[in-house]
């Protein structure tokens, strides 16, 4: 459990922060500059609070008579960039701060880097090096690890490769501080969801709750807007699954053929609203919902909150298709998603893979 109340002031920018990180993946997001980095660093120890308190399962970090140094935190850091040491081997750079003794090999199964031990760092790929980042820090044994923006410097097929093992740590159990502002990284891997603007706390919560409702859409922005929802794989047929979920069953495509659990992401501009069960589409995805909330905005825009059972989608329409099908908070309508709606980044496993 990761608790703080901080203030830091560094020219015109005042970080002014409380928050509490339960055990699993706490994601921290927010548009460049609304102090994300600042946060992971005053956690870490790489840099001061003016006043204020830290503390990591019970032990203070930081207060008005403590300053615990950054290296006896027990804290794990992976920037950016790999910043790995060119003159060392992938094994070295691996064990590079761990205790004397440690093997690297069930972290380097874990991340799949095993056939790269040997090799220098010129000749990795920017997914491979940050995941041997990762290993180096894991082989510390953090009580926590802070991922500040892992995958930024990466293509999207490269972050889409690393994706995957960055489950497989959640998984397995390691606390991590997710720092990021790619939204598609929070809704795979996060079970905490911190939202963040102009260095405060803007909104904080379980990662569906937070997704799904539409005021927390509107700061982050309705391209970013989207629900998730967790599910098992039921079957498999012309190339996609069949995943039962809170809402109803999925159709979606790039699910392997042995996940069993996975979460997937629904955009809210790829949900289409249907006042009675509809006939004729091609869409393979028709839930029946219950309009829960109504929230406008700004432009010409109106976000839609569903809820069916226990789950919940954002839907994001028009002002006019609002007043055209006078829709309104407790009318029963359906939800119409594209198969090819659901990107195959937006899909992730969970549990066992």
């Amino acid at each position: 459990m990761l608790e703080l109340s901080i203030m830091r002031t560094v020219g015109t920018f005042t970080l002014d922060m409380a928050l509490k990180a339960s055990p699993g993946v706490t994601a921290v997001f927010g548009p460049s500059g609304a102090g994300k980095t600042s946060l992971a660093r005053c956690v870490a120890g790489l840099a001061r609070p003016d006043s204020g308190r830290i503390a990591l399962d019970g032990r203070v970090l930081f207060d008005a008579h403590t300053d615990v140094a950054a290296h006896r935190r027990g804290i794990g850091y992976v920037f950016q960039e790999a910043r790995l040491f060119p003159h060392m081997s992938v094994r070295q750079n691996l064990l590079y701060g761990a205790a004397r003794g440690t093997d690297p090999g069930r972290v380097a199964e874990m991340l799949g880097i095993v056939p790269l031990l040997k090799r220098r760092p010129a000749g990795l790929s920017g997914g491979e090096a940050a995941r041997v980042a990762i290993g180096r820090a894991l082989l510390r044994q953090p009580r926590l690890l802070i991922l500040d923006e892992p995958l930024a410097a990466l293509d999207a097929r490269r972050r889409e490769a690393v994706l995957p093992w960055l489950e497989g740590l959640r998984d397995a159990g390691v606390p991590i501080l997710y720092i990021s502002h790619a939204i598609e990284e929070v809704a795979r891997l996060a079970d905490m969801l911190v939202l963040i603007e102009g260095g405060r706390v803007v909104r904080s919560g379980p990662l569906a709750e937070v997704l799904s409702d539409p005021a927390a859409a509107a700061l982050m922005g309705p391209s970013q807007a989207g629900a998730v929802l967790d599910g098992l794989v039921t079957g498999h047929a012309d190339g996609l699954a069949t995943v039962e979920t809170p809402v109803g069953a999925l159709q979606v495509a790039g699910v392997g053929p042995h996940a069993r659990a996975v979460r997937v992401r629904i955009r809210a501009e790829d949900v289409m609203i249907a006042t009675e069960p509809p006939t004729g589409l091609s869409a393979l995805n028709i839930l029946p919902m219950m309009i829960a909330k109504v929230q406008a905005g700004q432009g010409p825009g109106v976000m839609l909150r569903l809820t069916s059972g226990d789950g919940a989608l954002l839907a994001r329409i028009t002002q006019r298709s609002l007043k055209r099908l006078h829709l309104k908070p407790g009318q029963r309508v359906w939800a119409v998603i594209k198969t090819s709606g659901v990107a195959r980044a937006d899909v992730g496993l969970t549990g066992s893979r």
